[in-house]
């Protein structure tokens, strides 16, 4: 674990403050307090570590349910921007974590709070001509079709009953990447748009689905499972699809489980069941799932009851893990784990799906989906390369 000062990234330019969710009225005038970086090489509980880092700089955040303060005082700390990668909430739901990282400069752990300071405007940064190589998939088409019909085939056996499958994609660059990371919160659609950087490395986010959001004593998660190109047809072909309709409605009940263990008895419902939203260029399926707050809940027990994310595991969610593990030839990095802004009163994590990363000469992307008994291979196929395809192009200034 390394608990580290302000600084300015080395590698890579500094940039005003845009980590997700981060309060828009704040932003100019954010400066950075202190952070904390974790891997897990370092050992001990990054749940732990998170909640008593922020106690430790004044965000007493062990009962949730306590009202919010009424006023947002400038000066005291605004807040913090906080992230946590899907190998760590893995390891945090007790499952197996064993593929190689491809992007191992990232931490698994990242909480930067932030204090209040005079408005300053954007930096000047010299221009510096960006390049983007080609991509190289992690998989080839062939093997992830192959790694579809081993989760199948499990479904068949009854290992699990769903497990959502993830390739990776890596480009050598040259230039400057954070603009390039920066234009994927413009992309529609992108709730969660913005960037977090550190030593070396930076994260940018375009994601649409919310992890977890916990505002007035009450919880909520957001799942997207189903998708389908932003046409007519395709907005229809979505709302009849059965499989389509399964996979979702399996991982609310998931969602609605996972609520459950960190509610008050009896609190959860759900709402907006199905409905249809659209990012980018596809329709996707989202319902909402709420609750209200259990006496006591700390930040610690909401991340350990929410991460990973449902939508991107599967069902159950430790046994999917497992097979993940065993199918996905690389970890999944930045992607599929939580970033966005953690204060007293409100706590507002994406799920990071849509997501990049940029490690000094190499940027990573990852998208995958749901896989079910009635899934077909290469469909699966198809639909991670649209999910992907927005990023890379505007990635690659497209």
């Amino acid at each position: 674990m390394r608990k580290v000062g302000p600084y300015g990234v080395e590698t890579l330019p500094q940039v005003l403050v845009d980590a997700p969710a981060a309060p828009p009225r704040c932003r100019d005038t954010l400066v950075e307090r202190a952070r904390l970086h974790w891997r897990r090489a370092d050992g001990g509980d990054p749940a732990a570590l998170a909640e008593e880092f922020l106690a430790a700089h004044g965000m007493a955040l062990h009962d949730l349910s306590r009202p919010a303060p009424s006023r947002h005082h400038h000066d005291t700390a605004c807040g913090a921007a906080f992230y946590l990668s899907a190998a760590a909430g893995a390891q945090l739901a007790g499952a197996p974590t064993t593929a190689p990282e491809p992007a191992p400069t990232l931490p698994d752990l990242v909480v930067v709070v932030y204090d209040h300071g005079p408005t300053r405007g954007t930096p000047a940064s010299a221009a510096t001509p960006w390049w983007l190589g080609a991509w190289t998939e992690s998989w080839t088409p062939q093997q992830h079709a192959a790694a579809v019909d081993a989760v199948r085939a499990a479904i068949g056996r009854g290992d699990v009953y769903q497990t959502n499958l993830v390739g990776h994609a890596a480009a050598r660059y040259t230039g400057d990447p954070l603009p390039a990371l920066r234009r994927l919160g413009a992309l529609p659609g992108a709730r969660y748009g913005g960037v977090l950087t550190g030593d070396g490395w930076a994260i940018g986010c375009a994601s649409p689905e919310t992890l977890i959001e916990v505002t007035g004593g009450h919880l909520t998660t957001r799942p997207i499972k189903g998708t389908r190109p932003a046409t007519a047809a395709g907005r229809a072909e979505l709302l009849t699809s059965a499989k389509e309709r399964a996979e979702h409605i399996m991982i609310v009940d998931l969602e609605r489980n996972d609520l459950a263990r960190i509610a008050r008895t009896g609190s959860v419902t759900v709402d907006d069941l199905f409905a249809i939203r659209r990012w980018c260029d596809l329709w996707q399926a989202e319902s909402t799932v709420r609750a209200t707050v259990a006496d006591g809940l700390g930040l610690a027990d909401l991340l350990r009851a929410t991460c990973p994310g449902g939508s991107v595991t599967g069902a159950p969610k430790r046994a999917a893990l497992t097979r993940i593990a065993a199918l996905e030839p690389v970890g999944r990095g930045a992607s599929m784990g939580a970033l966005g802004w953690v204060a007293p009163g409100h706590i507002d994590l994406g799920l990071t799906i849509r997501t990049a990363a940029a490690d000094g000469e190499t940027l990573h992307t990852w998208a995958g989906g749901g896989i079910t008994w009635d899934s077909d291979a290469g469909a699966e196929v198809a639909e991670a390369a649209a999910k992907t395809a927005p990023i890379r192009a505007t990635l690659a200034g497209r």
